[in-house]
């Protein structure tokens, strides 16, 4: 489980692909400090298990799956990711609730300046749009953000100075895809109003019980 503040940014130094899935070679050097094979680092939003791990790098595989879903079909030597280790228990929760396994992208359209931050609008497909709410979470390639705005194609959220700097957001081009991780909260409501059975809540449980 992760928060959503970018720990550090590192360079993807090395891409070896194997078959359908691929070996990545990141430079780092915040989030090692602890760090040992087995552990989870969320890179640009994916939740990535540490393969090997030594002074200045760790590699972690893709698989097709995750190839599927993420951006990083596209990612090139030298691309810059967001990094953060898997939260402890006892530290402060300063972002939201993140899993890391990524449920889509999308794609930046649009870049404003409002004063000193910068609004992003990013498209997406339906499916993803229907767990939004305006003031809710998102995760964008691994970053906690809230939706500033949003509409039928997309969503609009708002950069502040501290994230600018700490992210690689801003370092992106109209056109680019991002990771996107919806709010867990939204997805498990879904999956209890919808899954029936002698056991279960569904809809008419809850309309019959006064809750809608």
């Amino acid at each position: 489980m992760f928060t959503g503040i970018v720990e550090e940014i590192g360079e993807i130094k090395s891409i070896r692909r194997i078959s359908h899935s691929i070996k990545l070679n990141i430079h780092c050097s915040k989030v090692l400090g602890d760090t040992k094979i087995g552990d989870s680092i969320a890179t640009d939003g994916v939740c990535l298990t540490v393969t090997q791990v030594g002074k200045d790098f760790y590699e972690a595989d893709l698989m097709p799956e995750t190839l599927k879903t993420s951006n990083f079909s596209s990612k090139k030597v030298g691309s810059k990711v967001n990094l953060e280790r898997a939260m402890m228990l006892g530290d402060r929760f300063g972002g939201h609730m993140v899993s890391g396994h990524i449920d889509g992208t999308g794609t930046i359209k649009g870049v404003t300046r409002d004063d000193i931050a910068f609004r992003i609008y990013i498209t997406c497909n339906r499916e993803l749009l229907k767990y939004m709410i305006k003031k809710g979470s998102i995760t964008i390639d691994g970053i906690s953000l809230t939706i500033v705005s949003l509409d039928d194609n997309g969503f609009e959220v708002s950069v502040i100075p501290q994230t600018q700097a700490d992210t690689t957001l801003l370092g992106k081009g109209i056109g680019e895809l991002v990771n996107l991780e919806n709010d867990l909260i939204g997805k498990y409501v879904e999956r209890m109003t919808t899954f029936s059975d002698k056991r279960g809540i569904d809809k008419s449980f809850l309309d019959e019980n006064g809750f809608l």
